[in-house]
């Protein structure tokens, strides 16, 4: 039995009929630090997700909570966890503090712990002037809020995040990346999954990207992008036949593509001060002046591309009720 991680799964496999869902995944996760698990829509983000959080049992291998072992020791490692999903589990009806109290309760708090840690964590996430207000009044980060803070009443050590920012605008999303980097500041273990490659390379430590149920590449961003990704040297032509013209010629340099109205040539290469020359060069000699020129670096959103041939998006799979803790 594993102690060194806080998450250790090991050859977990799941089926639902004649799909497989999970294919003998390995995962492990060090006390303290935030995964990442990334996959296009339907990889199996959310089934490694709930059999972790013994939501769901596997058909085959191994997954541990802080050494415990989810399927023989459940209500242990609800104990142990926090669960925030893609859509915020409160009760409407029920204020915000009455949310917070309830979810107390129901993790066994002793009442005086759950009042007390329900006004900490209204403070943390900025809902003291909405505390005694309805939830179903609450905005939609607002509820994202409120819900991360049910999820943390009982002080759980590690934490599941599966979509937290989905349908946030991008003050509200920024604003949730915050409050989960503070958490991490404070010894959380996080495992995130999400469909914003720009939320991953901000908080992840380790990535993992799976698809169809397989693990298909691991890293850190940093690793990823250098290891995966191309760099693009951007050419932008006054014209559309320019440009089409030009990306037939720089197609000897390295692998191109069309964008902004087929105006622009991204060029795909590894070195790019060197390539930078030689786009530079072919174009005097085929008499093709430029409007203008850049240099990008690749991003996560390429590396998935090139890893999964398409962009994340949402899983597919519906998420099943959020479990806070031991009953």
């Amino acid at each position: 039995m594993s102690t060194n991680y806080a998450i250790h799964v090991e050859g977990l496999v799941k089926r639902f009929g004649d799909v497989l869902a999970l294919s003998a995944i390995d995962i492990d996760v060090p006390h303290g630090t935030v995964l990442g698990l990334l996959g296009p829509n339907g990889a199996g983000k959310t089934t490694a997700v709930r059999i972790l959080t013994t939501l769901l049992e596997p058909d085959a291998g191994e997954a541990r909570i802080l050494g415990m072992d989810v399927v023989r020791q459940p209500n242990a490692v609800r104990a142990s966890i926090g669960l925030a999903g893609q859509y915020a589990a409160v009760d409407e009806n029920l204020t915000g503090r009455e949310n917070l109290r309830m979810v107390g309760q129901l993790t066994r708090q002793p009442a005086s712990t759950a009042r007390a840690r329900t006004d900490e964590l209204l403070e943390r996430f900025d809902l003291v002037h909405a505390a005694d207000r309805p939830a179903k009044t609450y905005s939609g980060g607002m509820r994202r809020r409120l819900d991360l803070a049910a999820a943390l009443i009982h002080r759980p050590p590690v934490l599941f995040l599966d979509e937290p920012t989905t349908g946030l605008d991008p003050k509200s999303r920024s604003d949730l990346w915050g409050l989960i980097g503070e958490l991490v500041s404070d010894g959380t273990t996080l495992l995130l999954t999400t469909q914003y490659l720009e939320e991953a390379d901000r908080l992840a430590d380790h990535i993992v990207v799976i698809d169809e149920g397989r693990i298909i590449e691991e890293g850190s961003a940093t690793d990823l992008k250098e290891r995966l990704g191309r760099t693009l040297v951007e050419v932008k032509f006054p014209t559309t036949r320019r440009a089409r013209i030009a990306a037939r010629q720089l197609a000897a340099i390295g692998p191109t593509e069309l964008s902004d109205g087929d105006t622009t040539v991204g060029v795909g290469v590894t070195d790019s001060g060197k390539a930078l020359l030689d786009v530079v060069r072919l174009l005097e000699s085929v008499d093709l002046a430029p409007k203008s020129m850049a240099v990008r670096q690749p991003t996560l959103d390429d590396v998935f591309l090139q890893l999964t041939g398409r962009g994340p998006s949402a899983d597919d799979e519906q998420p099943e009720p959020a479990t806070r803790g031991a009953a």
